[in-house]
């Protein structure tokens, strides 16, 4: 025996049922494409996490950290800094990597995204703006989403610039400059039972360059400026077009010494063999003096 729903002609049936197919086909059409497009976004960030995008002879690596839930305020001048310092070193010709607010995560990821570009023809900077610590014979980057109550916390959360150098230095990379804004007296100290101001020594790796805040276990206090005060003198050293690396740093660590009246002087560490070239050299071009 056969049903048939009252009102509905076998040819109304008929025409429904095609009606359903071909809506069954579009949305698995539909779908297919959906599928399609969403496996080629993430093979195309694979492919840039894993490195087999294009290397780059000159790369800088920029962190700007200041949104901390555990300062009273957010740090304003090492966003300001990133975002002028990366402006500055693309100008010179570097492929820049810049990300504001990082977490933890988002540092080491960016570290692995160092190690994928560079070679051993390259030359990489380091730059770092936000909160450092130093725990035992080592300093090291703070995250904004550390969670610090003792030094083994500084240990666990944070990133060591050392081991950061070290990375490059088992890359083969073929000079290493490090600019370490970050001897700010830091939102955590109060937690530790016993603890030091600044940051320790930096230790620069073969054919490196590596210049910080300050001296070394001392503590640098923010100016009112949109940048600190030793990015700024580093942006007008990489403006004068000197060439070379070493003497832009010490330009900067002379105007920084002179501009607090010695309140602040900059460490600068050098193991470098080769000089190396901060902004390109051209046929006519006259290095400025650098004083």
């Amino acid at each position: 025996m056969t049903f048939r729903a009252p009102g509905l002609s076998r040819r109304s049936m008929t025409t429904i049922a095609a009606l359903i197919g071909v809506v069954s086909l579009a949305i698995g059409a539909h779908a297919a494409l959906n599928k399609r497009v969403g496996d080629v976004d993430p093979a195309k960030d694979a492919a840039r996490i894993e490195g087999n995008g294009p290397t780059a002879s000159r790369f800088a690596l920029v962190i700007g950290n200041g949104r901390y839930p555990d300062a009273s305020e957010p740090l304003i001048q090492p966003i300001n800094d990133a975002r002028a310092l990366s402006g500055a070193l693309r100008r010179e010709g570097f492929d820049v990597d810049m990300i504001e607010d990082a977490r933890r995560d988002d540092m080491l990821q960016a570290v692995e995204r160092m190690k994928a570009r560079v070679t051993k023809d390259s030359t990489v900077v380091l730059f770092f703006g936000g909160y450092g610590i130093q725990s035992g014979r080592e300093s090291y980057m703070i995250p904004v989403d550390a969670n610090i109550w003792n030094e083994a916390d500084v240990r666990r959360s944070g990133v060591s610039i050392e081991s950061v150098l070290g990375e490059m230095r088992e890359r083969g990379v073929h000079a290493k400059l490090a600019i370490i804004d970050a001897s700010r007296r830091n939102p955590y100290e109060r937690r530790f039972r016993s603890y030091s101001h600044g940051l320790a020594p930096i230790n620069a790796p073969a054919n490196a360059l590596v210049l910080s805040s300050t001296t070394p276990g001392k503590v640098a206090e923010d100016g009112e400026g949109q940048n600190s005060v030793l990015v700024g003198a580093l942006l007008g050293s990489i403006s004068s077009r000197l060439a070379s690396a070493e003497a832009a740093f010490t330009k900067a660590r002379l105007a920084v010494t002179r501009a607090t009246n010695g309140a602040q002087v900059p460490s600068l560490t050098s193991s470098l063999v080769d000089d190396v070239k901060l902004a390109p050299v051209t046929a006519d071009a006259t290095p400025a003096s650098g004083g």
